[in-house]
């Protein structure tokens, strides 16, 4: 037998070279089937192969099993360093699974999220994590529950970083409590009128960080004014345009806080651009603690969440074997105060 480029050879061609069928040559090869292939069938077999210089597609061996070495990684917004980090922590734990990461971005559109879990399936990954907030549209919640069963019943395993809002395994950031402890800091350092840069209505994660502000302003006897609260996108823009939508009223709010941290960005943008002294003139505090915050002038105030471990632990609970319950992993924030909330006399 002469070899021949693996280019141009065929699991047909092996099967001819070795006088078997096509069906047996897989079963050898690809390890599919149940069915056990004579020792000297699988002798004639691989020699065959190797003397053609057969390569097998690792790929398609996986799916003939039922699932490949691929993670699936949706994330609202890559370009947001709360998912980039997220993103990091679960492909350094997948390298330690020898797992390959198919990062999808959705720019927080459920509809695309829903999408991508549908060419998702089609390519049978070992798991698939959700990495991003919920929507308070439970016609969107049912179909993304449905679409994730279908996922499970194909062997993969599923994980959310978000609420636990369906029943999988999840890591759970404990927003309200973050926010509730951020207001009492504030509270702490003299801080009294406050205004809210609330993110979007329907995004349960902003709504978890207002409402636990909100309590935590409520515990110390101050009382957060409808008017002081102000919802827009969650990004960046959204900080700059809410920021600016609170400076045209003319509120006499003296601390404001962003629901998250790309927010409170852009907010401090805004209020240079209208001349306002930071932090004498307006003390800002954010929630995540991103990365680039280090380039931030003033320091951010904010609630510092540890990213890259939270997207490891989900790694994590998908490289484990099914529980009976979902399983749950709560992760705790920790307030961390900066330049841009000053001690008030």
């Amino acid at each position: 037998m002469t070899k021949r480029s693996s280019g141009t050879i065929t699991l047909m061609d092996v099967a001819h070279e070795a006088g078997v069928s096509v069906a047996t040559a897989s079963r050898v090869l690809n390890g599919s089937g149940t069915r056990q292939v004579r020792a000297d069938l699988t002798d004639r077999v691989l020699a065959a192969a190797a003397a053609l210089n057969y390569s097998t597609n690792a790929q398609a061996q996986a799916m003939a099993r039922g699932h490949t070495n691929v993670v699936g990684l949706l994330v609202h917004d890559i370009a947001d360093p709360f998912f980039s980090s997220i993103a990091a922590g679960v492909m350094r734990a997948a390298e330690q699974h020898r797992s390959i990461v198919m990062m999808y971005s959705t720019t927080g559109r459920a509809e695309r999220e829903l999408d991508y879990l549908a060419t998702l399936r089609s390519q049978r990954p070992r798991a698939v994590i959700l990495a991003g907030s919920r929507f308070a549209d439970r016609t969107l919640r049912d179909r993304l529950g449905a679409e994730l069963r279908i996922i499970e019943e194909t062997g993969a395993r599923v994980a959310l970083v978000s609420q636990n809002v369906l029943p999988l395994d999840t890591v759970l950031m404990e927003n309200r409590e973050g926010a509730r402890m951020l207001a009492r800091r504030l509270v702490e350092l003299g801080h009294r009128r406050f205004a809210v840069l609330a993110g979007p209505r329907a995004l349960l994660t902003a709504r978890d960080r207002l409402a636990g502000f909100q309590a935590g302003l409520t515990a110390a006897g101050i009382t957060l004014p409808k008017g002081h609260v102000v919802h827009g996108d969650f990004t960046r823009d959204g900080g700059y345009a809410t920021m600016g939508d609170l400076l045209a009223r003319d509120l006499d709010a003296t601390c404001v806080f962003a629901v998250n941290d790309v927010m409170a960005v852009g907010a401090i943008s805004a209020l240079r651009d209208h001349g306002v002294p930071l932090p004498g003139g307006m003390a800002v505090a954010g929630f995540d603690d991103i990365v680039t915050l280090r380039d931030v002038t003033p320091s951010l105030t904010t609630v510092r969440l540890p990213l890259e471990e939270v997207g490891a632990a989900a790694l994590e609970l998908v490289m484990q074997p099914r529980a009976e319950r979902p399983r749950l992993r709560r992760v705790r924030g920790e307030v961390v105060v900066r330049d841009s909330t000053p001690t008030l006399a």
